[in-house]
């Protein structure tokens, strides 16, 4: 039985990743969505909250099973049996940081590998981050996540309530 690990932070789960996870679950006997607890990122749900959210997706799907993980992706993926970890890329400039990744988690772990699945095309330009302003900024979503995912971002957003609106946090990854 080959066991393949679908790691991202899901913050919140979008029509690409679920694109992604359904054709890999297709290929592979089982497929472990997991969902890291301890991005360097502002997040918008917490990890129980995730991970509800993508139980509640792949609830159709019976291959593929849910977990939440704070270690080293390649790491994770030994410690259940995986011998694939699955990528996705959407544009060019994934590809750079996704090699990287990929060499350093084989230079790591040995014996798992990385296979990347490029997005279907009408989901390239789809981002847990673009989402989530967009959602922000009061635009529709619908057409980009499950019902149950909407629902769960306006519930945060009316939540968080005015004062998210006011002040959006930015990080630069080049300033000292």
């Amino acid at each position: 039985m080959t066991k393949a690990v679908y790691p991202a932070t899901f913050d919140p789960i979008h029509f690409g990743h679920i694109d992604i996870a359904k054709r890999a679950a297709a290929i592979f006997d089982e497929v472990i969505v997991a969902a890291y607890s301890r991005p360097y990122k502002d997040l918008m749900f917490p990890i129980e909250q995730r991970l509800e959210l993508i139980r509640q997706t792949f609830e159709d799907v019976p291959n593929i099973h849910v977990a939440a993980y704070d270690t080293l992706t390649p790491e994770f993926a030994r410690a259940y049996g995986a011998k694939v970890i699955i990528r996705g890329l959407r544009v060019v400039s994934d590809f750079e940081l996704e090699f990287k990744m990929a060499l350093m988690w084989r230079h790591l772990v040995p014996d798992v590998d990385v296979m990347c699945f490029i997005t279907s095309s009408e989901y390239a330009y789809v981002s847990s981050s673009l989402l989530k302003e967009v959602a922000l900024l009061g635009s529709d979503i619908h057409r980009l996540v499950p019902a149950h995912v909407v629902a769960a971002m306006r519930e945060r957003l009316n939540q968080a309530g005015a004062d998210m609106h006011r002040e959006v946090k930015m990080v630069s990854l080049t300033n000292d």
